[in-house]
Parts: C-alpha cells; sequence; structure tokens
C-alpha cells in the first residue's frame, strides 16, 4: 500500500462506525470533482487524512443532521473512475481548510454531469461493508494521484516555515510532498530546486564516471599504484558523497520536515567530507619526502573536518538564520590548508611551489570555493532583484557551480602533482625532491 493510503485508510476507517458507505462514497465523489476543477492547490503530510475525516464530518451534518443517522437524501451516484469524469462545479463558495501552515481546497458543493450521476447497479448492489472499502480503494488511488502529479509550485508566503530559506526567492516553490516519488518525479519538473538538483546530479555522475576511469589506470602509470589509488579514491569518494547528499537534499527536503532535517545534515556531512577528502592527495604528493608533516597535517583536517559534520547535526545549524555561520564553518576548514600551504612555499621556495608544486591551481580552487560561499552567505544576485532569479541564476545555484568547478580545478592541480612525481620516480634526492 502506498504510504500515504496508510493515513487515509486510517481516517476514513476510524470514521467507518459512525458513517454509512454511501457517505464515503459521496465524499470520493467531491474530491473527485476538486480535482477534476484543480481546487486542490497542494497537500503536505497528513492532511489528506484531515480532509478525509473534515470532509465526512461536513456530509454527515448535512445529510444526517447531525448524526441521526438518516440517509442521503435521493438516489446516491456512484463513485467516479480515475481519472474522473467530466464536472461542472456549483455555486457555493470554496472552504480553506488549514493544518500546519498547509492548504486544501474542498468545493463544498457540485453539479454532476447526467453521465456520471447514472447508478452503477453493480456497485450499489454490494453490501454496505463492501462499498465503505471500494470507496476508500478509490480515495486512496485520489490522494496518491494529487500528490504524486497534481501539484503547482506555489509562492513563498505561502510556504509551511520548515521549507522558508530564502525570502529572496518569491515564486516557483514546491509544495510539501510527502511521498518519495513525488519528489524524484520532480525532478524532471521546473521549481526553484531544479537547478539545485542537476548541478550536483550531473556533477556526481561526472566525478563518478572520472573516478572509475583514474582508479583503472594501469598500475604502470603510478610510483606506488596502491597508496596513490588510495589517496585519489579519498579524493573521489569525498566528491561523490558530497554532491550525491546534496542533490538527494534539495530533491527530497520537501517532503516532510523529519526528512528535511535529516537530509540536511547528509548534505553538511558531505560538505566536510569533500573538504576533507581534497587534503588528501595534496598533502601526500606535497610532502611526499618528509612523511611526517602530511601525517600530522592529515591529523588535524579529520579532527577539524569531524567537528565540522559534528556541529552540522545540531537542528538549528540548518535554519536560515544560521546562514552565515554554516558558510563560515566550512570556510574555515577550508582555509585551514593554509598553514601547510605557508609550510610547503617556505621550505620549497615560493618558484618551486608555484610550478611543480601547483600552487597556482590551490588558489584557483580556493577562490573558487570561496565566492560561491560568499555568494551563498549574502544570498546574490536575488538580493538585488527579488523574484526575478527565483528558477535560474541565485546563489544556491551559482555556490553549486562554482563547488563542482572547484573540485574539477583541484583534481587537475594534483593530477599534475602525480604525474610529475612519476617522471621524477620515487627518489627524495635533493635534485629531484618536490
Amino acid at each position: 500500500m502506498h504510504p500515504r493510503s496508510r493515513a487515509v485508510r486510517r481516517a476514513v476507517s476510524g470514521l467507518g462506525q459512525c458513517a454509512c458507505a454511501q457517505t464515503v462514497v459521496l465524499l470520493v465523489r467531491t474530491a473527485s470533482c476538486d480535482a477534476r476543477h484543480g481546487d486542490v492547490q497542494s497537500w503536505g503530510r497528513e492532511d489528506a487524512a484531515a480532509a478525509v475525516a473534515a470532509a465526512l464530518a461536513g456530509f454527515q451534518t448535512r445529510y444526517r443532521g447531525g448524526g441521526s443517522g438518516a440517509a442521503p437524501p435521493g438516489p446516491l451516484p456512484p463513485p467516479l473512475p480515475f481519472p474522473p469524469l467530466p464536472l461542472r462545479r456549483g455555486s457555493r463558495g470554496v472552504r480553506d481548510l488549514r493544518r500546519g501552515g498547509d492548504k486544501l481546497w474542498i468545493s463544498e458543493e457540485y453539479e454532476c454531469n447526467d453521465v456520471a450521476s447514472q447508478e452503477d447497479e453493480g456497485f450499489m448492489g454490494m453490501s454496505p461493508l463492501l462499498q465503505a472499502h471500494h470507496a476508500m480503494e478509490r480515495m486512496e488511488e485520489f490522494v496518491c494521484k494529487v500528490w504524486e502529479g497534481r501539484w503547482r509550485v506555489i509562492p513563498h508566503d505561502v510556504l509551511p516555515d520548515w521549507l522558508k530559506d530564502n525570502d529572496f526567492l518569491l515564486h516557483g516553490h514546491r509544495p510539501p510532498m510527502p511521498s518519495f516519488r513525488a519528489c524524484f518525479k520532480s525532478i524532471f519538473r521546473i521549481h526553484t530546486e531544479t537547478g539545485n538538483i542537476w548541478t550536483h546530479l550531473l556533477g556526481c555522475v561526472f566525478f563518478l564516471c572520472l573516478g572509475i576511469f583514474y582508479m583503472f589506470r594501469p598500475n604502470i602509470s603510478f610510483v606506488a599504484p596502491l597508496q596513490e589509488k588510495v589517496v585519489f579514491g579519498l579524493f573521489f569518494l569525498g566528491a561523490i558523497l558530497c554532491l550525491s547528499f546534496s542533490w538527494l537534499f534539495h530533491t527530497v527536503y520537501c517532503h516532510s520536515e523529519g526528512v528535511s532535517r535529516l537530509f540536511s545534515k547528509l548534505d553538511y556531512s558531505g560538505i566536510a567530507l569533500l573538504i576533507m577528502g581534497s587534503f588528501v592527495p595534496w598533502l601526500y604528493y606535497s610532502f611526499y619526502c618528509n612523511p611526517q608533516p602530511c601525517f600530522i597535517y592529515l591529523i588535524v583536517i579529520c579532527v577539524l573536518g569531524i567537528a565540522a559534520i559534528i556541529v552540522s547535526q545540531w537542528d538549528m545549524f540548518a535554519t536560515p538564520q544560521y546562514r552565515g555561520v554554516r558558510a563560515g564553518v566550512f570556510l574555515g576548514l577550508g582555509l585551514s590548508g593554509i598553514i601547510p600551504t605557508l609550510h610547503y612555499v617556505i621550505s620549497e621556495g615560493f618558484l618551486k611551489a608555484a610550478t611543480i608544486g601547483q600552487i597556482g591551481w590551490l588558489m584557483l580552487m580556493a577562490s573558487l570555493y570561496i565566492t560561491g560561499a560568499a555568494l551563498y552567505a549574502a544570498r546574490i544576485p536575488e538580493r538585488f532583484f527579488p523574484g526575478k532569479c527565483d528558477i535560474w541564476f541565485h546563489s544556491h545555484q551559482l555556490f553549486h557551480i562554482f563547488v563542482v568547478a572547484g573540485a574539477f580545478v583541484h583534481f587537475h592541480g594534483v593530477s599534475n602533482l602525480q604525474e610529475f612525481r612519476f617522471m621524477i620516480g620515487g627518489g627524495c634526492s635533493e635534485e629531484d625532491a618536490l
């Protein structure tokens, strides 16, 4: 059974003892009419179950005199097949059901076509229990279809608080969709997260393919094949995990508050893993002939990275108020590489560091990361053009692009270090040492 269907089944079953099967069928017809006319704006969390209960209670009051047990007046039309048959909306207004900040619109009264009002003798010939079961099955199917295919983007001001992150993005947000299937299908829809998802999804695929190609290079291309493949493997692992956690978070964070909180923690942990993994090959080749400082710096960056991961597990860390703190934590983790860089430049000389040591590529990588983090923290450009960058080129998308570019620049730099080490061999004499 669909996960959301269980909530609907519980709601209908809980009221089944005080409602006749015909009332449940009428509820299905009304919900179908709503979907047909686009009155269902958004569904969030347990709102479907609440809507079933509220609408059912409304029908009881209208047709049973507040629980008197009277049957609905007149012959009852059969439940609609899916998709619903053509219907016309009646003259009455629309009632706003609110729960947890989400909206569910249900029309009070409908008039149906003659085709829809014909009795289905087979269905009405069933026992009341079978009719109720049949109606619940159709309601479950209806709820699933609304959740998974009929949602529309909504403006920022109607989002629940846990989905509000950037108030400069005014339109084009996904509503809460407590269905993983619906969340993953939204990858192919246009909304504020489309660019965030695809920038890191494509980046993840790119680094996965690049990593497989690099790890399967022949051993004769390395001086110490096992060690060098391990250090490059750690870099690729960090990059792939970071990009994977990121696009998964941006895909499912509209599912529910709990899912959003969980995947945001994975997302932030992935950033720390990328930074830690990026240090490994650069330290390995830069201090190839001086392993003691290499091990010390590796231990330090691992301790700092684990500390950043622990801090990112704090629930408040993911809130909009701590956007600057998030950027500062990961910038501080990355900028900790200044210390080993200065060590290398002082010990080897600036000319050697700039040519053989590939410091230029390292500085370019740092510039890309810092620029992306600064745009993310300051919410540029949407801060200056509210509503103009809702879908494309807002700060988070630019941050994603800079991250992928920075990771590739870093890979290029450490690949040059590896090639230089291969050319001079494994010796560490004064003439050929890095």
